[in-house]
């Protein structure tokens, strides 16, 4: 499984405008809606809410990787949102999260819920991405960041 998979390019967004883990949250929600016209921004929202409430998803070195699971989706979706100033999103080495990965998988799919947290963690535990990402102007430019190392790991 590779992470272009299930990430597309319009599901980038290289200058998230949210300053609190709650205004990040809802700004992906929208994003994962616009790519994945079956679901609402309300239910995507409600999903991920639910899943921050039994325990941050804040993981560590900048790195957030909200998720959860909805009756009558197909297939896991994503999206992928910078913020460079970071936000604190409750990670568990006390340091603001930069880099946040959504997983929408269906509801029966726990095996390829847990294979794709597993490759996004994976994948940015690369020092050489994240600050690539970081440096990166456009969603093009991430996209191509993230696809490349995806191929290589």
């Amino acid at each position: 499984m590779r992470v272009t998979d299930f990430l597309t390019l319009e599901a980038v967004v290289p200058a998230l405008v949210g300053r609190t883990k709650q205004e990040i949250i809802a700004e992906l929600a929208q994003t994962v809606a616009r790519t994945e016209p079956l679901l609402t921004p309300a239910r995507i929202l409600e999903v991920l809410q639910a899943r921050e409430k039994v325990g941050s998803t804040g993981m560590e070195k900048g790195v957030a990787i909200p998720h959860g699971r909805l009756a009558g989706l197909s297939e896991l979706t994503a999206c992928f949102g910078v913020s460079r100033e970071g936000v604190d999103f409750e990670a568990r080495d006390g340091k603001p999260s930069h880099f946040f990965f959504v997983l929408v998988a269906p509801e029966n799919s726990a095996g390829i819920h847990l294979k794709a947290l597993s490759r996004v963690s994976r994948l940015f535990r690369s020092e050489e991405l994240r600050d690539g990402i970081l440096s990166a102007a456009t969603a093009s430019d991430i996209y191509a960041l993230i696809a490349r190392e995806d191929g290589a790991a």
